[in-house]
């Protein structure tokens, strides 16, 4: 007998700390570090520079994980940003935050993702090239999709198996790398032509973006998180505190490994800094096409499995297609949203490559991080207003987080391909008339 899929459904809380910790941490350490690692040193123009760019990129991140702690306790269940502009009486822009996050950042990060992977198994198969990278992307965006439409308990096992594998390697490369560095590398001026001082800073740090956006994908999972009041916060804080430790580390030992150009100018920049560890020599550089390979099926899974709960809950309230809301009666799984995103993430695959989605993604991820930090002064003068956790001076770590996006947000200028950024701005002009629309047919329906 062929299953029916219910039209509105309820997800289920399934996800422990462990869990929703894997999909933050893993989320966020994929192909960021592995293929942004190049765009950021281009950006920054010098190894000090660079180091300094992931280092001041993550510790601008604390203030900003700390509010999305507060907020999931306050709001503990799916949406993630789309939910925390929604209950600040942002109807219409929390539509925009999700119109874009469909259009421009979630099945964009599923389709860089997965070209990353490719591009390192092009490491091991030389003739893997052009339409075959393609290819092999696809299939893995269908390969994940299918794995997360058919189970969250074994999507999540799954995640923190693949989390738990990457972390460990990481930090060894780091340490046998560290011998082999050569200061003058670091010390090395500018190169040419590149930005310098504080718009070098500028254009690096935002380029940066992308390697630490990824722990906030455990809060669209709230409404399937246990006990979040506990356990989002503690998500967020473990999940910057180790990937900051992470990137400097790994940032560090590129740049004294490489000459910076041919680190900016590298399809797998990671995998060719550690190949010139002259004791392990090119086996390094096996080694790190391998961990590539773990850590950014981690990314793209946790990626896959957390980003249609936005739409889903989207669908729910009326503002986006009714179909998205469905929620499989024997998987539990937001059935239709997950197929969405895929057949969306393979049409990026077929017509951009890395870089222009890359200036896409950053671009968008910091105008709807923005709005969200705005609402804080909102859901603040609520009288329902009661987070589980609350975040330390929240007003100063508001103000900073608004303004650390704002001066990114102007810096991506800098960096990101034009295409890029008129992709963006069309995603952004279309958000309202989209909106209207919704609203019209949510009318219509109660008539």
């Amino acid at each position: 007998m062929k299953e029916t899929l219910q039209p509105q459904g309820e997800l289920k809380r399934k996800l422990g700390l462990g869990a929703a910790l894997a999909v933050a941490v893993g989320t966020t350490v994929g192909s960021g570090i592995f293929s942004s690692l190049a765009e950021v040193a281009g950006a920054s123009g010098s190894a000090l520079m660079l180091i300094a760019s992931f280092v001041i990129g993550g510790l601008i991140m604390i203030p900003q994980n700390l509010l999305y702690a507060e907020l999931a306790s306050a709001y503990p269940e799916d949406g993630g940003q789309y939910t925390w502009l929604k209950e600040a009486g942002w109807r219409p822009v929390a539509f925009l935050n999700g119109w874009l996050a469909f259009w421009a950042t979630d099945p964009s990060t599923c389709s860089v993702m997965s070209l990353a992977i490719a591009n390192y198994l092009a490491f091991f198969i030389p003739a893997l090239s052009g339409v075959a990278v393609k290819l092999v992307a696809i299939a893995l965006i269908v390969a994940f999709t299918a794995l997360h439409y058919r189970s969250v308990e074994a999507g999540a096992r799954f995640q923190a198996f693949v989390t738990s594998l990457k972390m460990l390697p990481f930090f060894l490369l780091v340490g046998v790398g560290i011998f082999y560095m050569h200061s003058d590398l670091i010390t090395t001026p500018a190169v040419a032509g590149a930005p310098v001082g504080l718009a070098a800073l500028l254009a690096g740090v935002s380029a940066t973006t992308w390697s630490y956006d990824g722990a906030v994908g455990a809060c669209y999972m709230a409404g399937e998180v246990k006990d979040p009041n506990r356990t989002m916060p503690r998500v967020m804080i473990y999940c910057i505190a180790i990937v900051i430790a992470l990137y400097a580390g790994l940032s560090t030992i590129a740049a004294g490994l490489i000459p910076l150009e041919e680190l900016a100018a590298s399809d797998a920049p990671i995998a060719l800094a550690f190949s010139k560890i002259p004791v392990i020599g090119q086996a390094a550089g096996v080694v790190t096409a391998l961990l590539a390979i773990v850590v950014i099926t981690g990314s793209v899974s946790g990626a896959t499995m957390y980003q249609p709960r936005l739409e889903y809950a989207m669908a729910k309230d009326g503002l986006w297609y009714s179909r998205f809301a469905e929620v499989h009666p024997k998987y539990n799984t937001p059935s239709f949203a997950l197929m969405a995103q895929a057949v969306y993430a393979i049409i990026l695959v077929c017509v951009s490559g890395i870089n222009d989605l890359l200036g896409y993604f950053t671009f968008i991820c910091l105008v709807k991080n923005m709005l969200v930090f705005c609402t804080m002064f909102v859901h603040h003068r609520k009288a329902d207003y009661n987070p589980g956790w609350r975040c330390p001076a929240w007003k100063t770590m508001t103000v900073i987080a608004i303004l650390a996006n704002g001066i990114l947000l102007v810096s991506t200028f800098l960096w990101a391909p034009t295409a890029a950024l008129i992709a963006s701005v069309v995603a952004l002009v279309t958000g309202l008339p989209a909106y209207y629309f919704f609203e019209k047919k949510n009318k219509t329906r109660a008539s």
